[in-house]
């Protein structure tokens, strides 16, 4: 095995401390984490436990103090013993460096406490003005402070199960010879072309001279919204590729399932012939990911928390089916026009009524979630060419139209949308038309090179695109995933905005 892949390997296994361990960490550095503290349960008294953390909270007996401690590492607290001639500084929301002996619980909380020997306060606290107090605050409100918000127990522990989703996809392409990359945040054109995108100027220009000769890029530029077009010019140097980057969409959109700046993970494999090869990819990845993080300790701390109806998360039974549907193997694939006429034999459950051409409603994509995937995730391919971006190769016609009962009634494309049971879709991909006449009539179509004048300049500086396929463009295709949104579905959090640090929607970025 590679000795990156290796590396990664260990470093996704859970690591519990031995009893020498922690006495070589307590001698050597400021502390073990509290969460590996917690699983350690020595059979004699250990002194000089070094413990460093954030008070959660305080309770006052007459002789002493039990001190609350979280770090971000485990959703369950540390407790503390502390004199009461030592508890000085000791209040909600202080940084602290606690110093004692790691000794049995007569409790039932925990099986082992820490008897306080020295109170160090690093970072002192208010805590009559701290914000963030041990009774129960709402999402809504929680919002309002995101650079406090992560302290809560249940964001940390988001915190962390973003980066173990990251370790564990960078292990899964990494065993697969993929390269990651790093293409460009600040792009010459809007990959999707529908227009939803942040235009990029210098603060010191005035919106009188944004267009004017000698601006800072000599022409108008954007902040991404995909990074697919560069993925396909750096796959056609190293072969497959992905990403995880930033993307921004200046959508207007004030739902539960849309933010101005997000992550994609987007993937383009090189010499790919077939829709379904990209389609294994994606199935195997989530696959991967869900089987090597469902027994982690993050995950089964988000699963067996008590559920609370006004939390924001979806209940735990709930989110458990989730993550046996993604282990689950043969995912069904249904092509659009099939879908369309599943939906129009229970057209009367809908408000918005299925018609072929028509995008699939939310209602339509649940739907056909429950009931053909019964639990699993559900590809739907083929959708019509006039609906999806210029770039995705065009099916070839059907060699007797209407012979076949299950034969489009127009063009289409050779794409996906993966659909999963109550978030719908978290991920789309296609085929690249790799070939350069059938591309130009595609960006004709769309109104990206002129009909009239097919010689003027590209809408949008596509013409390096074009390049690609004029100097040896092989067959290619790939997908993007919304990175924020499986998290949403992985975590049972309901609102987008709550998978975040920093959210950022219409209306609101508050730091």
């Amino acid at each position: 095995m590679h000795p990156a892949a290796l590396g990664l390997r260990r470093a996704l296994r859970p690591r519990v401390l031995r009893p020498d361990h922690i006495r070589r960490y307590s001698s050597q550095q400021p502390g073990s984490s509290i969460a590996q503290l917690l699983q350690w349960s020595p059979p004699a008294e250990v002194e000089n436990v070094v413990v460093n953390g954030f008070v959660r909270s305080v309770r006052s007996m007459k002789s002493r103090r039990f001190v609350s401690l979280g770090d971000g590492s485990s959703l369950a607290a540390l407790q503390a013993l502390v004199g009461a001639d030592k508890a000085e500084g000791l209040a909600v929301g202080a940084a602290v460096r606690l110093t004692g002996s790691w000794v049995a619980s007569p409790g039932a909380g925990q099986s082992h406490e820490l008897h306080v020997s020295k109170v160090e306060v690093l970072g002192p606290s208010d805590a009559k003005t701290y914000p963030i107090q041990k009774k129960y605050q709402s999402p809504e409100y929680l919002r309002t402070m995101p650079h406090l918000r992560p302290r809560t127990p249940v964001n940390a522990a988001l915190l962390r199960l973003r980066s173990d989703a990251i370790a564990s996809l960078t292990h899964f392409f990494a065993n697969r010879a993929f390269t990651q990359t790093h293409p460009p945040i600040i792009t010459s054109s809007d990959c999707e072309g529908a227009g939803e995108v942040f235009t990029v100027t210098p603060a010191s220009e005035t919106p009188d001279s944004v267009l004017k000769d000698g601006e800072f890029f000599r022409a108008k530029k954007y902040l991404t919204v995909s990074t697919q077009l560069h993925l396909e010019a750096l796959s056609q140097a190293v072969g497959n590729v992905w990403t995880l980057s930033p993307a921004f969409r200046a959508e207007k959109s004030d739902t539960s399932r849309h933010l101005s700046e997000f992550y994609m993970l987007e993937a383009e494999m090189a010499f790919a012939d077939d829709l379904s090869i990209v389609m294994d990819l994606t199935e195997d990845m989530l696959r991967s990911l869900s089987t090597s993080l469902f027994g982690s300790a993050v995950v089964q701390e988000l699963l067996s928390r008590p559920y609370n109806a006004d939390s924001g998360f979806a209940p735990p039974d709930e989110v458990k089916r989730r993550w046996e549907g993604l282990m689950q193997t043969s995912w069904p694939r249904i092509t659009y026009t099939e879908a369309i006429a599943l939906l129009e034999e229970k057209a009367d459950l809908f408000k918005l009524k299925p018609s072929w051409g028509a995008g699939l409603q939310s209602e339509h994509e649940k739907y056909i979630a429950e009931h053909v995937g019964g639990g699993k995730p559900v590809f739907v391919t083929n959708y019509p060419r006039d609906m999806k971006a210029f770039y995705m190769r065009e099916n070839p016609k059907p060699t007797s139209p209407g012979s076949d009962t299950n034969s489009p009634p127009g063009p289409t494309v050779e794409c996906f949308d993966l659909l999963v049971p109550e978030l719908c879709e978290i991920a789309g991909g296609s085929m690249r038309e790799h070939r350069l006449e059938p591309l130009l009539e595609a960006m004709k179509r769309h109104e990206i090179i002129s009909q009239q004048d097919p010689d003027a300049a590209l809408e949008g500086g596509l013409d390096w695109y074009l390049d690609l396929r004029r100097w040896g463009s092989p067959p290619h295709g790939g997908f993007g995933l919304g990175f924020d949104r499986l998290l949403c579905y992985l975590s049972g959090v309901q609102t987008i905005r709550d998978i975040v640090a920093f959210p950022r929607w219409v209306g609101r970025c508050d730091c």
